[in-house]
């Protein structure tokens, strides 16, 4: 993901996060937590890439609704 994020940005400098929204890092942060979890457990690398695509885009559905919603003040 990072080389073909590069590819489609070649005028940007540093970080590919430097550029993440904070809904991105979010999902993000939380995926790397789970990850390491699920090694701990023993699940092999295609199990867990399927279980974390799985809750990448469930995350990403809930926090794109949450930011769409006006909150009380």
């Amino acid at each position: 993901m990072k080389k073909e994020w590069r590819e489609a940005n070649p005028g940007l400098k540093g970080n590919i996060r430097d550029y993440a929204t904070i809904n991105e890092l979010i999902c993000l942060s939380n995926m790397e937590n789970l990850n390491a979890v699920l090694i701990n457990k023993g699940v092999s690398r295609q199990e867990r890439l399927i279980k974390l695509n799985r809750i990448a885009i469930q995350q990403r559905n809930v926090l794109q609704e949450v930011e769409g919603r006006k909150l009380l003040k």
